[in-house]
């Protein structure tokens, strides 16, 4: 592994050193004039955990024009942000969630988003994740001017500025500082703010007719077992009793969600379960953040929807297993936010990328009784 990756590093360093031809931008502009690409080929956690960066973005450059690149699979998060001028879609390597092409495709598909992204004329591109050196090196070959990213050994080769990575410090804050960096400002009190995920109007109407406007006002639980990783799953069997067990002590009513890819999981826990709970498996970001609004408790495992549960303002559970939760927790107030974790010593590994028959050897978070997660949900809903 560490021949490798060295290997890697060693061709990074002489791409890096490779011609490129300059896009469009003309002569310098002043920061107020700039234009600004930020680069984060995530799901919709970690770009949620942009959101307070962009506001201090275009606070400091109102007249700026800002631009981002993201996956489809983003798309819903920064197309409605107020802060964010223009969303360009990317079909990120190794991020789409599809099997694996050849091992040359993710220099092909470079090759074909730089000259696309020549035309767009802009002064400054941010790549906003630590170890994204491919969004590195777009920018580079796309011809922008200023490139301005993390200072780790497979980026920093196509990088004009380099800013540290501080090990466990959040996401939230890593994003901040990097952005506070390339507008020359020191950090600032407090902390960066909430996350922004703001509604829409037909969001707001469909989860009132969802949920329905004459259904008896009961206590609203939302879960969503679903995970962009197996091993980040829990106990589909835990989760139906859990839910049972809150449905039968507090009276309330349980909402399964997931994504389509999902429903099976959420149908087989549905099915388990004494009570009967809603479920929903095909419905827009948007939409299921207006179903959330209206929750009093969302609990799950470590995945955007919880994230997404945050930016709407309500308490939430997380099941942690692999996931340093210094770095990719909620972002917010602890006492609103709860994180279950086993506690096995090998925790956190940050690996995501065990294969099926390695799961079973992974129990960082299976390991999770049932108790230690009510217990927490009972935290919050007696606070």
């Amino acid at each position: 592994m560490a021949t490798r990756e060295s290997i890697r590093l060693a061709m990074l360093r002489i791409a890096a050193h490779l011609p490129a031809r300059l896009g469009n931008a003309s002569a310098p502009k002043t920061m107020e004039g700039r234009r600004v690409l930020l680069i984060r080929p995530d799901h919709i956690g970690d770009v949620l955990f942009t959101t307070p960066a962009l506001r201090i973005l275009r606070d400091a450059l109102p007249k700026a024009h800002i631009a981002y690149l993201v996956g489809d699979w983003a798309y819903e998060i920064v197309t409605r942000n107020e802060n964010v001028d223009e969303v360009i879609r990317c079909p990120f390597p190794w991020f789409s969630r599809k099997p694996k092409g050849s091992a040359l495709d993710p220099y092909f598909l470079l090759v074909q988003e730089a000259k696309k992204l020549r035309d767009y004329g802009f002064d400054t591109a941010i790549n906003l994740r630590f170890d994204f050196w491919w969004g590195a090196m777009l920018a580079r070959f796309a011809g922008i001017p200023e490139r301005v990213g993390y200072d780790t050994a497979e980026c920093r080769p196509f990088l004009t500025r380099a800013v540290p990575y501080v090990r466990d410090k959040h996401e939230v804050m890593q994003n901040v500082h990097l952005v506070r960096s390339y507008l020359e400002q020191e950090a600032a009190a407090g902390d960066a703010g909430p996350l922004d995920f703001p509604l829409l109007e037909g969001d707001e109407k469909f989860a009132i007719t969802w949920l329905g406007e004459s259904r008896p006002r009961r206590l609203l639980i939302l879960i969503h077992p679903g995970a962009g990783a197996p091993v980040k799953l829990w106990r589909a069997d835990a989760f139906a009793r859990v839910g049972d067990a809150l449905a039968e002590k507090h009276g309330a009513s349980i909402v399964l969600t997931g994504s389509p890819s999902e429903e099976a999981l959420v149908e087989g826990i549905a099915e388990q379960m004494k009570s009967k709970p809603e479920t929903i498996t095909d419905v827009t970001i948007g939409r299921l953040a207006a179903i959330l609004k209206r929750c009093s408790l969302a609990l799950g495992t470590d995945s955007g929807v919880l994230h997404l549960a945050v930016a709407m303002g309500v308490p939430t559970v997380h099941l942690y297993g692999p996931v340093n939760v210094a770095t990719f927790g909620p972002w917010g107030d602890s006492t609103r936010h709860r994180v279950v974790t086993s506690q096995l010593p090998c925790i956190p590994c940050n690996r995501l990328d065990f294969t099926a028959p390695e799961l079973s050897e992974h129990t960082c978070i299976t390991a999770i009784s049932e108790e230690q997660v009510l217990r927490e949900v009972e935290a919050l809903l007696t606070n």
